[in-house]
C-alpha cells in the first residue's frame, strides 16, 4: 500500500484502497488523506447522522454531508 501526506493531519500515511465516493470529492480524499483519518471521519460523520436525525437518501442531507465532509478534511486550519 503507498503513502500519502495527509491533507489534514499532515502526516505520512497509508493510502486508502480505493476512493470511498465515486466522486471529485471521493478523489481528493482518496489522494490526500490517510486511512487513520478517514476512519476518524466515519466515527464524525455517524455522530452527524444520528445528532441531525438525517436520512442519508434525503438529497439535503447527502449536502450537508458532503458539506461536512470537505470541512473536516480541507478546511483552513487556524496556525
Amino acid at each position: 500500500m503507498t503513502d500519502v501526506t495527509c491533507a489534514r493531519c499532515g502526516k505520512s500515511g497509508n493510502r486508502l484502497a480505493a476512493p470511498p465516493l465515486p466522486t471529485d470529492l471521493g478523489g481528493r480524499i482518496y489522494d490526500l488523506v490517510c486511512q487513520a483519518c478517514w476512519q476518524e471521519w466515519l466515527k464524525e460523520q455517524t455522530a452527524i447522522i444520528n445528532h441531525f436525525g438525517l436520512n442519508v437518501l434525503d438529497p439535503k442531507a447527502k449536502k450537508l454531508l458532503t458539506e461536512k465532509t470537505e470541512e473536516f478534511f480541507f478546511a483552513d486550519k487556524p496556525a
